[in-house]
């Protein structure tokens, strides 16, 4: 595969002069911080409804604290989702009052998503993610059918695309666009603005109720996952490739099979949760190469000459 750094090369220089080391580390702060406001703002605004609405029922409270029960419910989980608003919040303060610069700008040197970009990476990943979920049944063939119907499923289908888009696009257009780009803008070396924002994004996904095996062999999957991520931007110089190919990986969790106990509530079918118990050493190390070969197979689909969804470089 010949990679053109043209495209990528026009978006490293897209930033002005105010995309500094402190400018950059005081606008990642700002993002934090409405990032976290708005997390707390709409935990305790969620538990607090969701407390009063058992109330009004009469239901018996179920066991357990409240945040955690309202975050388990169905509704808890659109709250969840809808709270990385606060990402694209503190993004577009930080970018007007700190850079100068509109947020259309960590999209593309282009100011715009690539439309191409975004359907062949959703496509891509939504075919990867059913190969990989074919050999985690081999492998784990434990699925049950979920709670949720089919017409509440269906219900609920645009709801949950559109704010799984939401959560999915904010963490690209902050680990893929803002901090990569201010990065690549200041160092040469992929060490720094492609590893860094990499292994931050990949340590968020860190579970405590998972065990260290499972929670290494997941970090594996993702870690080959960023990788993914980072060369659709590195070949396109654009975030809509990988804008679709992080909602097609997401979309396949929350609305086809979960394999996490807690955002399961809207998924056709459940797998054995990977924070569940009875999974060994060796069914980690196979769950990791599932997941990286799921990613590499999707490098292929995008970046091959000859397939037909391979993502294209923006032009000037």
């Amino acid at each position: 595969m010949n990679i053109d750094p043209a495209a990528f090369e026009r978006y490293r220089r897209s930033p002005n002069d105010t995309t500094t080391l402190p400018r950059l580390l005081l606008g990642t702060a700002i993002v934090v911080l409405f990032w976290v406001a708005t997390t707390l703002a709409v935990l305790l605004g969620g538990t607090y409804s969701f407390v009063l609405w058992q109330a009004s029922t009469g239901a018996a409270p179920p066991t357990g604290g409240a945040v955690q029960n309202f975050l388990a419910s169905p509704a808890g989980i659109l709250a969840a989702l809808a709270s990385f608003s606060g990402i694209w919040l503190g993004l577009w303060v930080a970018m007007r009052w700190v850079h100068h610069e509109p947020l259309s700008a960590l999209i593309g040197a282009s100011r715009r998503i690539s439309g191409a970009g975004f359907l062949n990476g959703l496509a891509a990943v939504l075919i990867t993610s059913l190969v990989s979920e074919i050999l985690l049944y081999w492998l784990q063939p434990e699925i049950t059918r979920g709670a949720i119907s089919l017409s509440s499923w269906l219900l609920f289908l645009v709801p949950i695309v559109a704010l799984t888009l939401l959560q999915t696009s904010s963490e690209e257009v902050l680990f893929r666009g803002y901090l990569l780009r201010g990065l690549a803008n200041r160092f040469r070396n992929p060490l720094i603005w492609a590893a860094l924002p990499g292994l931050l994004f990949t340590s968020l996904h860190w579970s405590f109720a998972a065990t260290a095996a499972i929670n290494i062999c997941v970090l594996a999957s993702i870690v080959a996952f960023v990788l993914l991520l980072t060369l659709l931007v590195y070949v396109t110089g654009n975030l809509g490739a990988a804008f679709g190919a992080h909602l097609g990986n997401n979309l396949t969790g929350f609305l086809l099979i979960s394999h996490q106990e807690s955002y399961n509530s809207f998924a056709l079918f459940n797998a054995k949760p990977l924070e569940g118990a009875g999974w060994t050493t060796s069914d980690a190390v196979l769950i990791a190469t599932i997941g990286i070969s799921s990613s590499l197979l999707t490098i292929l689909l995008l970046l091959h000459p000859r397939s037909p969804l391979k993502v294209q470089p923006e032009r000037p």
